[in-house]
């Protein structure tokens, strides 16, 4: 009785919970012009999986902006600069690199190299954290 009891009141609390986990709620929204305050952090963390992945062992001279407003298309975005001397680990090269981050709800969204004269109005600043970075050997 138990058994033939629970065949039919099982399919209905699973209804009833699968209804519950689907709402009709939209996502929380989000303040996409919110500032950066760890933006440091995140140009760093993401050049460091940039510089695995190509043949950047450090950097030095490393400069930053501090983020700020910028007409981006018909809308406006927090964009920082940030610029720097990339070392090779192979062959000792060395590349001036000037990149721009993109910022989306108060997080770095995007960091692409700059089109000429794109910072251009940057207001640089020492970046230390950036020259700390080492990846693997031939670090300067």
């Amino acid at each position: 009785m138990i058994a033939r009891a629970a065949r039919f009141v099982l399919p209905g609390v699973l209804a009833a919970a699968l209804l519950g986990c689907s709402s009709d709620k939209p996502p929380p929204a989000v303040d996409s012009n919110a500032p950066p305050t760890k933006y440091q952090d995140e140009i760093v963390d993401t050049l460091k999986k940039l510089f695995e992945k190509n043949d950047t062992g450090s950097v030095t001279g490393a400069m930053v902006s501090e983020p700020a407003l910028e007409p981006i298309g018909s809308e406006q975005h927090y964009t920082a600069c940030v610029r720097y001397i990339a070392h090779s680990t192979s062959n000792n090269l060395t590349a001036s690199v000037e990149r721009i981050a993109y910022f989306y709800g108060g997080h770095l969204n995007q960091l692409i190299e700059a089109a000429p004269g794109q910072c251009r109005n940057a207001a640089y600043k020492p970046f230390p954290e950036l020259d700390k970075v080492c990846i693997g050997k031939g670090c300067r």
